[in-house]
C-alpha cells in the first residue's frame, strides 16, 4: 500500500476535497457565486483553525472571493454529486447555475451555503494571494500550468461548522 493510500484510508479528512469534492462560495444572498473544488486542506495556521482552499483566476468565483470578507467550504451527500458536477463545469457569468441544481441557497453567517449540505465551514478570509510559478516545483509548474494561469490561495479562519 502506497503511504498516500494508507493516509487516506486511516484519514478521511486528507480525501474530502479530492474525492468528495465541495462548494467554494463568496457574497451573499443577493449576489453570491459558487463553484465545484477539489483542492484543500484543513488545518491550523497562526495559532487559528483553517480551511485552505484554492480558486483559478479564470473562475467567476474567484472575483467574489477577492471582495468579500467571507467564505464557505461546503461538503455534500453523494447523491449530488451530479449537482457539483454541473457547478463545476459552467459558469455564472453565463447563468443562474444554482437554479439549474437541485440545491437550496441559504444565508450562514456573513455568507452563503445550501441547505443540501452535510457540513459547511463558514470562514473569515485572513490570507490570499496568486501563486508565483517562480516558487512553484518545476514539474508542477511546466505541466499542470503550461496552458493556464495559477491557481489564488485563500486561507479562512473557520469560524462556524455547520452539519446536518
Amino acid at each position: 500500500m502506497e503511504k498516500t493510500d494508507f493516509l487516506k484510508n486511516r484519514y478521511e479528512i486528507l480525501s474530502m476535497f479530492d474525492e468528495r469534492w465541495a462548494l467554494a462560495t463568496a457574497g451573499n444572498m443577493e449576489n453570491f457565486n459558487t463553484c465545484t473544488i477539489g483542492w484543500g486542506s484543513l488545518g491550523t495556521v497562526w495559532g487559528k483553525p483553517t480551511a485552505t482552499i484554492y480558486i483559478n483566476e479564470l473562475r467567476h468565483t474567484n472575483s467574489f472571493l477577492l471582495d468579500n470578507d467571507y467564505f464557505t467550504v461546503s461538503f455534500f451527500p453523494e447523491k449530488y454529486r451530479e449537482d457539483l458536477t454541473y457547478l463545476g463545469t459552467h459558469s455564472g457569468r453565463d447563468e443562474n447555475k444554482v437554479a439549474k441544481t437541485r440545491l437550496t441557497p441559504i444565508k450562514v453567517g456573513e455568507s452563503v451555503s445550501f441547505k443540501e449540505a452535510c457540513l459547511t465551514f463558514v470562514c473569515r478570509k485572513i490570507y490570499w494571494d496568486k501563486q508565483s510559478l517562480d516558487q512553484l516545483d518545476h514539474e508542477i509548474s511546466s505541466g499542470f500550468y503550461a496552458k493556464r494561469p495559477p491557481h489564488y490561495e485563500y486561507i479562512g479562519e473557520i469560524m462556524d461548522v455547520i452539519e446536518n
